[in-house]
């Protein structure tokens, strides 16, 4: 197969159950170049790239690679053809107690050609070689458990290269990298389009789409709306792809009365990770906290959920002193945390929908002698499956199945229904689509609404400008800054949070 040649996917269609998925959908990937897919939860993209990773078979159309047409009916096939996935879940591409060179080596040592699955040595030359070519050092000797996220992800990918991969598609690859994680990946990116490996950067971060595409294409409700080079369309014009309207359109700030305090934190520090934090929530309010990747955020979050034990420090709820030494303390004192590693700590994706709903109010939903009602229980779940807008076959579907944006819907629909007055929610848009950033920024309106206190932790500074009351900057474990809804620019945020002094301002 020639690099040089174009590979497209013309006239894809599939329905399931005959509900179409995908109706006449075409699609082109240049070798060299970054072709971004985007689209809400349910348009259709990622569909269309299980077809042509060989996941999902098409009901209709083709795929071509230059004017030879393709038959793949298996990930074996597209892999034969050079197609290659590298998934948001890479935990689950990796063999954990392998080193960094035999899981690059995986398909070949387990194909047995050659000598090569026993010369180790062998294995371990190629594997440091095929690194360098994406400017990477990892040790090829370490085991993979021993690798962060991001270094797990430039194993896969430098296995692509081991497998001659021509074209690859990137699924969420930054959503749990830092920003300099991510910078990193994006030199890779740029190794691998001189090297004439096309890829489809499928993502829901606007910035970066924009910084490293060449092409942008956007899907709604199964087709094509906006295909263009990046540099001729803005970010208002792909949010309006998406989802039909503007940004301010869908996500309106509802003005709120703000009353009396109900959450005082003052000087709660755990070692160098979080130091002498002092804040306060009142009913009705949205208060952001923003900051850089190590800020704290998720550490502050801890605290206050009694996930962590405190150096120091005091939490008050309702005016009342709150001793916080445990989750179910925080939870009794009227604190809820939706955490930000939603899959470990938000959900148990192994259970049902229904299960998972209902899990903090078991005592809410059983009789006077102990034992559980299951038609309470399936009323409440499919109340709060409406409510929320959960996107799920049946209250009986594994949570574990579901979209990134409706597993985090789970996560905190679990909470709706307890005595909870104030509701933190730590990055709860990391790895979910626009659609899904629509209902959860609704779901956190209506709480304030309803007289509930928000913390909001969050290194989407756009998101804090757009939602909070009030927004508190954090660096190195501290608040340095707070400001007032209308008052700052992103600009600031971004000074403050990476340790910019108040005189340079």
């Amino acid at each position: 197969m020639s690099v040089a040649l174009q590979l497209a996917m013309n006239d894809i269609s599939k329905s399931f159950a005959g509900v179409s998925a995908l109706g006449g959908v075409d699609f082109t990937l240049r070798p060299g170049e970054v072709h971004a897919l985007l689209g809400a939860n349910g348009a259709g993209k990622s569909t269309l790239m299980k077809i042509l990773s060989g996941a999902y078979a098409a009901d209709g159309g083709t795929i071509r690679i230059g004017a030879r047409e393709l038959s793949i009916a298996s990930p074996a096939d597209a892999k034969a053809e050079g197609i290659h996935c590298v998934y948001q879940e890479v935990d689950t591409s990796l063999v954990p107690h392998l080193t960094v060179a035999e899981n690059m080596m995986l398909d070949r040592i387990a194909a047995g050609k050659g000598s090569m699955w026993m010369n180790w040595s062998a294995i371990g030359r190629e594997a440091e070689a095929v690194l360098a070519r994406i400017g990477s050092r990892i040790p090829v000797t370490r085991r993979a458990d021993e690798l962060t996220l991001a270094e797990k992800q430039i194993v896969l990918i430098a296995r692509l290269l081991v497998q001659e991969a021509k074209f690859v598609i990137l699924d969420e690859p930054t959503a749990p990298l830092s920003l300099e994680e991510a910078d990193r990946l994006f030199g890779i990116m740029d190794e691998l389009k001189k090297q004439g490996i096309g890829i489809v950067f499928i993502s829901h971060r606007l910035p970066e789409v924009k910084q490293v595409s060449d092409r942008i294409t956007v899907m709604r409700d199964g087709k094509v709306v906006l295909s263009e080079p990046a540099g001729a369309v803005e970010p208002g014009d792909i949010v309006r792809a998406m989802l039909g309207r503007s940004f301010e359109e869908e996500y309106p700030k509802a003005a709120v009365p703000i009353g009396e305090t109900l959450l005082e934190v003052e000087d709660i520090a755990a070692g160098h990770r979080v130091r002498g934090v002092s804040l306060n929530v009142r009913r009705g309010e949205i208060v952001a906290v923003v900051g850089l990747v190590g800020a704290g955020k998720t550490e502050l979050s801890r605290l206050l959920f009694g996930a962590d034990p405190a150096d120091r420090g005091a939490v008050k709820v309702g005016g009342g002193t709150a001793n916080i030494a445990s989750p179910a303390d925080a939870l009794r004192s009227g604190i809820a945390l939706v955490p930000e590693e939603r899959r470990k700590e938000g959900i148990l994706v192994g259970s049902s929908v229904l299960h998972n709903l209902s899990l903090p109010i078991l005592k809410q939903l059983s009789g006077a002698l102990g034992f559980l009602s299951r038609l309470s229980e399936r009323r409440h779940a499919e109340g709060t499956i409406g409510r929320l807008g959960i996107r799920t076959a049946s209250t009986g579907q594994l949570v574990g199945y579901l979209s990134g944006g409706n597993q985090q819907k789970v996560a905190i629909g679990k909470w709706m229904s307890t005595d909870a007055e104030v509701f933190m929610f730590d990055e709860p848009t990391k790895g979910v689509d626009i659609g899904a950033k629509r209902d959860i920024f609704r779901i956190i309106g209506e709480l304030a609404a309803a007289g509930k206190g928000v913390l909001y932790l969050t290194c989407e500074f756009a998101e804090a400008l757009g939602l909070a009351d009030r927004i508190l900057v954090m660096c190195d474990g501290a608040i340095v800054k707070q400001f007032d809804r209308g008052g700052v620019t992103m600009e600031e945020l971004l000074y403050y949070a990476s340790a910019g002094k108040e005189d340079m301002a």
